[in-house]
């Protein structure tokens, strides 16, 4: 019980500073069809971004039986730290679904950053698991293992044979020793 209501506290501690990060006022809120537009352009971006920065990306995309974009995943914290962002879910090159992803932590960390994340359901069992519960946690209802790029700046082949694999990308490039574990994907509702 204590800790529902410490991880409450927290998101509730998280969203107010994030939500003083905005410049708008009295904005009225954007349309289900603005969001998805939105959502579409920055993962058509964070696509075009990975295939050039990472050679083999795309074939590996390709491969995937889904593709979940997260282009935005705004993160901050002061102790205490949490992370949102939205996207979209793809399979044969078409949207089925869109998605938030958050996730909390707690312990030394100062900041705000943003990154984009692309997990790739590589079997249709792992696909299949996901869009059928109500909600999804890394670890937890499934295995995240990060893509790791070789010294010749190629996907390692050897470690890109998990049924979810994922890239996250900061404004510095494809981003490594980073864990997924914990972190919450649910359903919108657009």
């Amino acid at each position: 019980m204590l800790k529902r209501t410490f991880a409450a506290m927290t998101l509730a501690c998280a969203g107010l500073a994030l939500s003083g990060c905005t410049t708008t006022t009295n904005a009225a809120k954007p349309s289900a069809a603005a969001v998805k537009t939105e959502i579409e352009q920055g993962a058509y971006t964070t696509l075009e971004r990975l295939y050039k920065e990472v050679p083999g990306s795309r074939e590996l995309v390709h491969k995937a039986n889904g593709v979940l974009v997260f282009p935005n995943v705004v993160a901050a914290g002061l102790v205490v730290g949490g992370e949102y962002g939205k996207g979209v879910l793809r399979t044969g090159g078409q949207t089925v679904d869109y998605y938030s992803v958050a996730s909390l932590s707690v312990g030394f960390q100062a900041g705000a950053q943003s990154k984009a994340v692309v997990l790739l359901f590589m079997s249709r069992e792992a696909l299949d698991k996901f869009r059928s519960g109500k909600g999804w946690t890394a670890g937890v209802d499934g295995s995240v293992a990060l893509i790791k790029v070789g010294a010749n700046g190629e996907i390692d082949t050897s470690t890109a044979n998990n049924p979810v694999q994922a890239f996250v990308l900061t404004n510095a490039g494809l981003m490594a020793n980073l864990n997924l574990e914990g972190t919450k994907i649910s359903k919108l509702n657009l």
